[in-house]
């Protein structure tokens, strides 16, 4: 299974990035995500609890996936992305990477998926390819995607966007 999400977002780069990799802050701006938790951290890598809904109509359906996450920051060497690896849930083993890049009127991203599916015999591969794939990766990918380029667009700051509890 491989799905893209991609997107021209009219923001520069280093604004696209920080909401793009301020994980734990996405429920408040993005309505699809439930939660989104770090069970740990590491230097520039971590594992992730995500949870979203993937809305059918009014009804939302409940998914979940625990990742570890990495980041290559605009400021490493190469170009900046975030990978994930999903190591619990239906989507064990599935590999995920946003990449960013300037581009003349802001930052082109690309949300790339593969996977080769639940290890179910026969079926695990189509249905990855016929129903996970395309109903669940690209309906919250592009939701995820689309809500983070409006934001990133109307000038918000993840600061500003997602304001910081006060202890």
């Amino acid at each position: 299974m491989r799905t893209v999400d991609e997107r021209l977002v009219r923001a520069p780069l280093p604004r696209v990035f920080e909401m793009a990799v301020d994980v734990e802050r996405w429920p408040a701006l993005l309505p699809h995500y439930r939660y989104v938790r770090f069970r740990e951290r590491m230097h520039g890598t971590g594992i992730v609890e995500m949870a979203a809904n993937r809305p059918f109509g009014l009804v939302g359906w409940p998914t979940w996936w625990v990742s570890l996450m990495e980041v290559q920051h605009p400021s490493d060497r190469g170009s900046p992305s975030i990978r994930f690896r999903h190591i619990e849930g239906i989507t064990t083993r599935m590999e995920v990477e946003w990449s960013f890049e300037a581009v003349t009127n802001g930052t082109h991203v690309t949300v790339l998926h593969l996977w080769n599916g639940p290890r179910w015999p026969v079926i695990g591969g189509l249905i990855a390819r016929a129903v996970i794939g395309p109903v669940f990766v690209h309906g919250i990918a592009s939701r995820t995607l689309r809500g983070l380029a409006r934001a990133a667009e109307q000038g918000e700051t993840s600061e500003r966007a997602f304001p910081r509890e006060q202890s």
